[in-house]
């Protein structure tokens, strides 16, 4: 006779609901598979696909439909609106240009920084804090095309100062076979075409060995059967998406935050503060503009 799937209680259901509601505000936010890493990492389910879908995305949707989640707690960078920004009026988009207005914080810094993430599904965990310093986010999806690196290269070398390349991807063969892929890339481009001689360093600050110890990540077994990039790759894998979400921003931010001059940002914030006092008069001004005024009557 063949064993009756086991079925969780009521109280039990509604135990794994309190647990990824706590999680998520712990962490928010995150991505529903990073939340789902995470509720795993504390022993609430087993890493199986099944629980994925049949647990977590299922009661993450109940709770958000139900209005006990904020909606804005979960992200989900694989799907993307675009849209040309239009307003209805002069007055608007000189109001829109006062709040949105920043100077260019790494114009008068000594480094030029990127943060690559091969995993669409992080773009919403991580933009807050390269948004924040104004660095640029590339989402290199595995193995970035030819085109991706050359403009990387082409940006390095219009800068014409020491660059850093921050990466954030999975810890399995194809993670990392993808990232030295892009370097040597990078690398190739600035030489053939930019003759370029100053330092470049390619740093990849998640996943590691050591993050995986350290944060007891979910591991999967590592596909070898078929693989060349499995040759010499030691370990289980782990997906970047495993990484706490919150330890994540603050691994970013910090090392974007070591080649901050901070006189040269205290310059920018004074200026830009002076200048979006400046835009919002303007707007104020185009506020009791009208199409007539000044014009003589015929």
């Amino acid at each position: 006779m063949m064993n009756k799937r086991y079925r969780r209680t009521k109280a039990e259901m509604n135990a794994l609901r309190t647990a990824l509601y706590e999680i998520a505000q712990e962490i928010e936010p995150c991505s529903v598979r990073g939340l789902f890493y995470q509720i795993v990492r504390y022993g609430h389910i087993p890493k199986t696909e099944e629980a994925y879908t049949g647990i977590v995305m299922r009661l993450v949707g109940e709770l958000r439909e139900d209005g006990e989640m904020p909606w804005n707690w979960i992200t989900d960078g694989t799907r993307l609106m675009r849209k040309p920004t239009t307003y209805s009026s002069m007055e608007e988009a000189a109001r829109d240009a006062a709040r949105t207005y920043r100077r260019d914080l790494w114009r008068n810094q000594e480094v030029y920084l990127e943060v690559w993430c091969e995993k669409m599904a992080l773009l919403g965990v991580i933009y807050e804090v390269t948004a924040k310093w104004d660095v640029p986010l590339m989402i290199s999806r595995g193995f970035a095309i030819k085109d991706f690196c050359y403009r990387t290269a082409e940006s390095i070398a219009l800068e014409s100062k020491p660059a850093y390349l921050y990466q954030v991807g999975d810890h399995d063969p194809s993670g990392v076979k993808a990232w030295e892929a892009v370097e040597t890339s990078i690398r190739r481009y600035l030489d053939r075409f930019f003759n370029y001689q100053e330092c470049v360093t390619f740093d990849r600050i998640a996943v590691t060995p050591e993050q995986i110890e350290e944060y007891s990540l979910p591991t999967r077994p590592t596909k070898r059967d078929g693989n060349s990039h499995a040759r010499g790759f030691k370990g289980d894998s782990v997906e970047a998406d495993a990484m706490p979400p919150d330890v994540l921003r603050n691994l970013i931010e910090s090392h974007i935050r070591q080649h901050v001059d901070e006189d040269a940002l205290r310059v920018v914030q004074v200026a830009e503060k002076s200048e979006r006092e400046a835009l919002e008069i303007f707007a104020q001004t185009v506020g009791t503009y009208t199409p007539n005024e000044g014009q003589a009557e015929s």
